[in-house]
C-alpha cells in the first residue's frame, strides 16, 4: 500500500510540473551571461549610435583587416599598366608553386585546361569557346597582367576577387606563368632555399658536384 502511495504521488508530482511548462518562456537562467549578448544586436536601434542605428557603414577612407588596396583601375589602361609594372611579390618557394598549382586546378583548368593551352574540360565539351592557350603568338602575358585578370575578370571570365585572396592569386599567378614558360619551351621558375639551412646545404652540393666533376675529369 506505501508503494503505491509513494508511486501516486511521484505520478501526481510530474503531472503537476509538465503541466506549468510555458514553453513561450524559457527556464532560468543561472548564468546569463552566457545566454544574453552583451553587444548591440545587429539592425537594432540604440541612441547611443547617430540615426539610432547599430548598424553604421564604415568610416570613409577604412580597409577591411587582412586587405591590401589596389591601385591599378578596372579599364583597358589599368590592365596595360598592370602588365607593365605590376611584379609578383612572392618569392617562388615549392610551397608556393604546389599552392598555385592546387587553387589553378580547381578555378582556372576547367576553361584554360591542367597545362595552359585553352583546352579545360568546358571547352572541350563546347559549352565555352575561344579560350587562347597562353603560349599563342602575339599573346603578352607578365605576372601583372595575370593578376589584374583574376581581379577584375577580363570577357568572358568573370573576377576571382571574391573566391580567393591576395596571397592565393600570387601564388596562381606564379604556376600560371610557369604553364606559359613549359608551352613555350623556356625555363621554369624554380623554388629558391627557404631557409638559411638549405642555402648552406644547396652551396655545399654544388661545391661538392664541381669537386666530383674536377675530378673525372683529371681522371
Amino acid at each position: 500500500m506505501k508503494r503505491i502511495l509513494n508511486i501516486g504521488l511521484v505520478l501526481v508530482a510530474s503531472i503537476t510540473m509538465v503541466s506549468c511548462f510555458d514553453t513561450a518562456k524559457p527556464n532560468y537562467q543561472y548564468m546569463p551571461n552566457m545566454y544574453e549578448p552583451m553587444g548591440y544586436e545587429t539592425y537594432s536601434e540604440s541612441d547611443a549610435f547617430f540615426n539610432d542605428q547599430s548598424a553604421m557603414l564604415p568610416a570613409e577612407g577604412s580597409i577591411p583587416r587582412g586587405w591590401q588596396p589596389y591601385d591599378y583601375e578596372d579599364s583597358n589602361d589599368g590592365l596595360l599598366l598592370a602588365k607593365a609594372e605590376l611584379k609578383n611579390p612572392l618569392t617562388v618557394t615549392e610551397e608556393n608553386l604546389s599552392e598555385g598549382e592546387r587553387l589553378y586546378e580547381i578555378y582556372c583548368a576547367v576553361c584554360h585546361g591542367e597545362k595552359g593551352a585553352g583546352q579545360g574540360i568546358l571547352v572541350k565539351n563546347e559549352k565555352i569557346l575561344g579560350v587562347p592557350s597562353y603560349a599563342d603568338p602575339g599573346r603578352v602575358i607578365t605576372e601583372g597582367g595575370v593578376y589584374h585578370v583574376q581581379m577584375y575578370g577580363l570577357n568572358s571570365m568573370g573576377s576571382y576577387a571574391s573566391q580567393t585572396n591576395e596571397l592565393e592569386r600570387w601564388q596562381i599567378t606564379q604556376h600560371v606563368m610557369n604553364l606559359k614558360a613549359a608551352l613555350e619551351g623556356t625555363p621554369l621558375a624554380t623554388p629558391v632555399a627557404e631557409t638559411v639551412e638549405e642555402a648552406m646545404a644547396e652551396a655545399v652540393d654544388a661545391v661538392m658536384d664541381e669537386a666530383e666533376s674536377t675530378s673525372e675529369e683529371e681522371n
